[in-house]
Parts: C-alpha cells; sequence; structure tokens
C-alpha cells in the first residue's frame, strides 16, 4: 500500500505516516502510544471520533483516539491485543511506522454543553474514547456546573489509567466513582458493577442539568441508559459510543451497518433517543 503525506493524499483510504514517539504499557494486554506526524501537517480531531490504524504488512484496525484533542502536534491510541493487527499494533514500540487514516465518525458534544454536569460512565476500555472528552472538561471546568466520572472494570487490575484516574480523583472541583465486579487482596474501593453507582453518584445533583455519555460493553451501556432515566436525565442528554466491527471507515463496505446508519459514518457516538429503538433488537 502506497502512503503519501497528507497535503498529497486526498484520497480518504490512503494512510498518513506517523512515527511512535513513546509506547507503553497500561495493563495487561493493552498498550498506549503516542504517535507524531512525519510531515508538518495537523492532527487536529474531535472527542469521540476514531482512526484506523495500519500495522504495515499486516492490515488495519479502528481505535478510538484518547489522548488530548487541544495537543494538535500528537496523537494517543490505547489498543488491547485481541486479533492479528491489533497485536502487532501492540508489539510497535519507539521509532517504528504506523499508517493512520483519519479522523473518522461522529464526536461527543462536550463543547456544546457549557453550564451543565457532564457525568462520563466508562465501562473497561470504554475509558478510553471519553478520556478526550474528559480532558476537555477539565481543561474548562469553570464552564461547567460539574465533572462526575463513574468507571468501572472487572477486577483492579483492569482498571485502566489508574493513576490518572486517582490524580483526578484528588481534585476537590470533580467527584470520581471507581467500582470493580470482583475485588482483590489490597483493594478497599467499591465492589459492584457501574449501574449501582449511578444512583449514589448523582444523589444531589439536579437531573435536568446533566448531560450523560456513555462507553463500554452494550450491555452495561443499556442499564447505565436505564440507571440514568430512573435518576431523572432525559434521553436527548444522553450519548453513548457504539463500537462496533469497523473495516472501512466510510460506510463502504457495510460491516458495521446499525439499522439504517453505519457506525463509522453515522457513529460511533449517537445521541440515544435517536438509536433507543434499534439498540435493544437483537442482530441489529
Amino acid at each position: 500500500m502506497t502512503v503519501q503525506p497528507a497535503s498529497l493524499a486526498a484520497d480518504p483510504m490512503v494512510p498518513r505516516r506517523f512515527r511512535v514517539d513513546r509506547a507503553w504499557s497500561e495493563i495487561d494486554g493493552v498498550r498506549s502510544m503516542e504517535l507524531r506526524p512525519l510531515d508538518s501537517g495537523p492532527v487536529a480531531f474531535e472527542p469521540g471520533q476514531f482512526n484506523m490504524l495500519y500495522a504495515f504488512g499486516v492490515g488495519e484496525i479502528a481505535v478510538s483516539l484518547s489522548g488530548d484533542a487541544a495537543q494538535r502536534d500528537r496523537l494517543v491510541h490505547t489498543t488491547r491485543a485481541v486479533g492479528e493487527v491489533s497485536r502487532a499494533i501492540t508489539q510497535l514500540n519507539e521509532g517504528d511506522m504506523v499508517g493512520v487514516r483519519g479522523p473518522f465518525g461522529t464526536a461527543w458534544p462536550i463543547a456544546r454543553q457549557t453550564g451543565r454536569h457532564a457525568v462520563f460512565v466508562a465501562g473497561g476500555l470504554g475509558l478510553a474514547p471519553l478520556r478526550p472528552a474528559i480532558y476537555h472538561v477539565l481543561a474548562n471546568r469553570a464552564d461547567f456546573a460539574g465533572l462526575t466520572l463513574i468507571y468501572g472494570a472487572r477486577s483492579p487490575q483492569d482498571l485502566l489509567y489508574a493513576d490518572e484516574v486517582a490524580r483526578w480523583k484528588s481534585r476537590f472541583d470533580v467527584e470520581i466513582e471507581v467500582t470493580v465486579d470482583h475485588a482483590a487482596p489490597g483493594w478497599t474501593g467499591r465492589v459492584g458493577v457501574v449501574t449501582t453507582v449511578i444512583d449514589r453518584a448523582l444523589a444531589g445533583v439536579d437531573p435536568a442539568l446533566v448531560s450523560a455519555f456513555l462507553c463500554g460493553p452494550e450491555i452495561m451501556m443499556r442499564y447505565g441508559v436505564m440507571s440514568l432515566e430512573a435518576a431523572g436525565v432525559g434521553q436527548d442528554r444522553i450519548w453513548v459510543s457504539l463500537e462496533r466491527n469497523m473495516k472501512c471507515a466510510i460506510g463502504f463496505c457495510g460491516h458495521c451497518q446499525f439499522g439504517p446508519t453505519f457506525v463509522c459514518r453515522d457513529g460511533p457516538v449517537y445521541r440515544h433517543d435517536q438509536i433507543a429503538h434499534l439498540i435493544n433488537k437483537s442482530e441489529v
């Protein structure tokens, strides 16, 4: 596959070359990479969008952007090794090359939530696509009524960005609730699924001010939405990210068709009231 600088690549199917500036392990089987372009072009993206990462000689996969959108000179991606391409991506090290197509997809509408209480509900690796939106709120904290993160994982060993979440938790102007499905020796935090924490985390918060953003396993998001609705949050103020099997990123191949939409083109971020009639249907 021919790779050209961004200035020459008018075709969205042609990747742009990036160098791995840093690569590090997050948790078992999950690594993050900081990428910088070989050309001098910017790397602008919006929180919630994704890129197609191309491992030369192997193939490409869709990976959400997990860095700070305010940093226009680099990209950060967090990837779990689950298949041939993702394993190749997670084996890249400093100085290696990777092809990048994107950014693609819809974004979290976080910049339009000024004056509201931003609530983030994340399950497992679902914290990665939410992190750019969290960065935005943290950088503009005075513009928001509040920030609440409810984050769950299977075990303490599966908590993503644990050190960073601990730093967020130390701030006086945010509310962080972390829970695990199964405790381990030394764990003193909450035990239970994410949805059991929502009521407690939102106690005293005016539901009319809440804008909620969810990413994680679909069953978690389904019950998370139900808990938010029970707390009085309207479906038109709830957004979910549906990361499905994306192959081309531009709606040509049909792998990610979701009802009348394509997740890569019309998502991955959807307002819940617009897809509520589809999300609970089997085989959609």
